[in-house]
């Protein structure tokens, strides 16, 4: 009994299932740590650069690592490798700019915080390489409908693509918003209607008494992508959509009449 335990146990960890969960928690882990890494940098080197906004973490590191200690003698050219089109106007703001140099012991500290924030940056564009293949491999029904990252949401919430498949359209709709579901269930509070699913632009872009008619449409096509993609292998993915399209034009016409 513990040899089949451990056999089982060996092929459910050997499953690509598994290394995509593992992946996708290791990205948005990172994402979490490079969004906080920023908001501390640009909270620290504002001292000496506050007119810099750059809307982009890499662009915002990049400069402080290459140009922080003596921006105001930095040229447009050499900005252009970071802000591109905009680079005269940061350049313009660094000459300009209201902040001192830092001192050469803390400039070391701010170079080395942004040089991490690089590599980390770096790494989950690697990590999203990953993801993006394994997704699309492991479930191409699924990937087809929606996007590679939701769809790897999709499944880490539900903890395999065989036990994705087995949920109801009902409870896919809403993975991703178990807090919701949990402060309805115990505090009355209002059902929500979509998790992840919100993140498609086709959710997210619609009026708000739209949203969960389209977040049900889509799962329920997913549902049915991802007993293929566990079960049958076959892909179905142009019927599908070509189903979803007509669903999605026949709610917009009720809704129209």
């Amino acid at each position: 009994m513990l040899e089949n335990a451990k056999i089982n146990v060996s092929e459910a960890y050997s499953k690509m299932d598994h290394s995509l969960i593992q992946a996708f928690s290791t990205y948005t882990e990172n994402e979490r740590m490079i969004n906080l890494m920023n908001e501390k940098l640009e909270e620290w080197y504002s001292m000496y650069f506050p007119e810099l906004k750059t809307g982009s973490p890499r662009s915002y590191a990049m400069f402080v690592a290459e140009y922080g200690k003596e921006k105001k003698s930095v040229s447009a050219e050499k900005l252009e490798k970071i802000f591109w089109e905009n680079a005269g106007n940061v350049a313009k703001s660094a000459q300009n700019s209201m902040g001192a140099d830092p001192e050469e012991k803390e400039y070391a500290l701010l170079k080395s915080i942004a040089e991490h924030e690089i590599q980390m940056i770096e790494l989950n564009e690697k990590i999203l390489e990953y993801i993006k293949e394994s997704a699309e491999r492991l479930m191409p029904n699924v990937t087809a409908l929606i996007d590679y990252k939701i769809a790897a949401e999709l499944l880490a919430k539900a903890g395999s693509v065989e036990k994705l498949a087995l949920m109801p359209a009902s409870t896919i709709q809403l993975l991703g918003a178990e807090k919701a579901l949990f402060k309805h269930l115990k505090f009355g509070s209002k059902p929500p209607k979509y998790g992840a699913l919100f993140k498609m632009q086709d959710i997210a872009n619609a009026g708000r008494e739209d949203r969960g008619r389209i977040a049900r449409v889509y799962a329920t096509k997913l549902a049915i992508a991802a007993r293929a993609d566990a079960f049958s292998k076959n892909y179905i993915a142009d019927r599908l959509k070509e189903d979803l399209k007509k669903s999605l034009n026949r709610n917009k016409t009720r809704k129209d009449r």
